[in-house]
């Protein structure tokens, strides 16, 4: 079978080296995972949509790494979403050849994504028009293969996407049929989730994000239009969906993870969190209250999706290095290779002493944009320090 195009760094191709190195000899800034918490993490969701009688898709946009994904899959490869061509192609190396494209397809990447099927890749892509209909249409003939895609559907105002509604959305499933394309089915994202904090509001999104996508199946099943997959996701509402009739998959991604941002919506705690940077400590301002490191926002990422939250965490919570959080110590400022740690504002807490050269652990804001940073995790199981592998991260468009 012809493999697609395959552009990857030295260190996407690396196998996973066993290493002795601890915690502690590492040079910084460092990305950690802990192991047994990105299990933990998968067993909850997984378990979760077991019980529901849903498929599970995991969305590897937050992991971006074969080792992260073998987690995922311990016996062989299975369904997965992904944010990038560069991600499918990767995978798809792998042997993970079930994979939905989650970006709405624009000329180049119709091609690119066509070129994957002809490599025996049954991807998916997603489109809302149907100028994006008769494009793929185009692209697959020229590959002389058979695309497939789902309608994107709008669930809460958050990105892309036709309303359940929108008489376009027949539209677009005729202009698929006319361009040779399967109707895959819908898929939907509620990414409003993101900014909710309460039970009773995760669990309406949830049901909303429900409702939503099986009503735009059903007004495509009562037009004529065959619709088997119905797909939704995101990990708060993936975790807060009271039922999911109606509904075959779901999509999650940085539950792998957990971060900062999940915690304060209220879908995990600190102790879920699997990913930190570890920083050393390169300077003290005892008379500002400010302990510099050597993790700024080139290790950690510039996101501040705390910000809107009740409690705003900076560029992300301070630990030592045996994970245990010190109370009100945040990353408050954040330069390219400088992080500021400070006691939280309004905080009565203490700064603690950390002598230079020390170092400290910090949790992630966004695990997505965190990880982005870096090439690789150091991996780590709980309560040890010793480094036990280190897994290569993929990366590009």
């Amino acid at each position: 079978m012809q493999r697609p195009d395959m552009r990857r760094t030295d260190s996407q191709n690396a196998a996973p080296r066993e290493i002795t190195a601890t915690v502690g000899a590492l040079a910084t800034p460092a990305l950690l995972l802990d192991k047994d918490r990105l299990d933990r993490n998968l067993a909850r969701l997984s378990s979760r949509m077991a019980a529901a009688g849903v498929v599970l898709r995991p969305h590897m946009k937050t992991a971006k790494s074969i080792e992260v994904a073998r987690r995922a899959y311990p016996s062989g490869p299975g369904p997965i979403t992904v944010s990038t061509l560069a991600e499918a192609e990767y995978f798809a190396q792998y042997g993970f050849r079930d994979v939905t494209y989650a970006v709405g397809v624009a000329p180049h990447t119709a091609e690119r994504a066509m070129r994957l099927r002809k490599a025996g890749v049954d991807l998916k892509v997603l489109l809302d028009s149907p100028e994006q209909a008769a494009m793929l249409g185009t692209a697959a003939r020229a590959a002389g293969v058979t695309p497939s895609a789902f309608i994107e559907i709008d669930c809460d105002g958050h990105r892309g996407g036709l309303t359940a509604t929108d008489p376009k959305l027949i539209a677009v499933a005729a202009a698929l049929a006319e361009a040779g394309v399967t109707l895959a089915g819908i898929l939907t994202h509620a990414g409003e989730s993101y900014s909710l904090c309460s039970s009773d509001a995760l669990v309406a999104a949830a049901e909303n994000e429900r409702a939503v996508a099986v009503a735009a199946a059903e007004t495509l099943r009562a037009a004529g239009h065959e619709c088997p997959v119905v797909s939704v996701g995101s990990t708060p509402t993936a975790h807060f969906a009271e039922g999911l009739t109606g509904v075959t998959e779901m999509r999650a991604g940085v539950y792998m993870f957990f971060d900062l941002v999940m915690h304060g919506v209220g879908v995990c705690t600190t102790d879920d969190i699997a990913i930190s940077v570890l920083a050393t400590v390169i300077g003290t301002k005892p008379e500002k209250g400010w302990i510099l490191v050597d993790a700024g926002w080139m290790a950690l990422s510039r996101d501040r999706g705390t910000v809107a939250q009740r409690v705003d965490q900076g560029y992300g919570l301070v630990c030592d290095l045996s994970g245990q959080l010190y109370p009100n110590l945040i990353v408050a400022q954040a330069s390219q290779e400088h992080g500021i740690l400070a006691i939280r504002s309004r905080s009565a807490a203490a700064l603690p002493h950390i002598p230079i050269g020390a170092k400290v652990r910090i949790l992630p804001n966004h695990a997505c944009a965190t990880a982005s940073q870096h090439e690789l995790y150091n991996v780590i199981s709980a309560g040890s320090d010793a480094i036990e592998a280190q897994w290569p991260r993929m990366r590009g468009w």
